[in-house]
């Protein structure tokens, strides 16, 4: 079983981007859980944060503790059920940034590699035909010395997609502590993903409305 080791960053504490009577958006740190686990050390998170200052606030998607990113949460109940029928329904649009090992030579293409939990290894999960569907497409958006930064849209979205389609494309994310090697997690002092842009339909007006967080890699 792999160790959890739980180290919340204090800051910034909130980094909320946008909010109206609906929504409200932050821009979540590498780091920090969407929700609580089960042990007691994980009360610190992002949605007990917010609840902390929006007692309202409803969790309705996550992002991996180690990612940072982009994050919607719902005010209302009404808003909860429409966004998360938005991505259930994959009606949302939303790309990832990440910096990966080594040189990626296609400019871009599509991963389509089954995917399972590691069961000898929880919460580990592994590719496996006999698992469920997972899509990635990806594009290249700058190759550096030893690494490439790399535009990353999944269409399905299962526990550690991105992580294990990368490494399956040979090209592993820095400061992957998960399916990294002892090169790769001392690469970079974090996981290098970033959840960059969503775009979702507003529960109140159904107009799009979009998100931006710029990468920090």
């Amino acid at each position: 079983m792999k160790i959890f080791s739980y180290q919340p960053p204090s800051i910034p504490w909130l980094d909320i981007r946008y909010q109206d009577r609906d929504i409200i958006v932050i821009n979540k740190p590498s780091g920090l859980l969407s929700n609580p686990g089960r042990a007691e050390n994980t009360f610190d998170c992002a949605i007990n944060r917010l609840l902390q200052r929006y007692p309202e606030a409803i969790l309705v998607h996550r992002l991996d503790c180690a990612t940072s990113g982009i994050m919607v949460f719902a005010l209302n109940k009404k808003a909860e059920s429409n966004i998360k029928t938005q991505f259930q329904n994959r009606v949302t649009e939303k790309y990832y940034v990440a910096e990966v090992q080594g040189i990626v030579t296609d400019d871009k293409g599509k991963i389509a590699l089954a995917m399972m939990t590691n069961s000898e290894h929880p919460p580990l999960q592994k590719i496996d035909v006999n698992g469920k569907a997972a899509t990635t497409y990806y594009e290249v958006m700058e190759r550096r010395a030893n690494s490439t930064l790399i535009k990353l849209k999944p269409i399905t979205g299962r526990t550690h997609q991105l992580r294990l389609h990368m490494k399956a494309l040979g090209h592993t994310i820095l400061g992957d502590d998960f399916y990294g090697d002892e090169q790769i997690i001392k690469a970079a002092d974090r996981l290098c993903l970033h959840a960059q842009h969503l775009q979702i339909l507003h529960p109140y007006t159904k107009a799009p409305i979009s998100f931006f967080s710029k990468h920090p890699f």
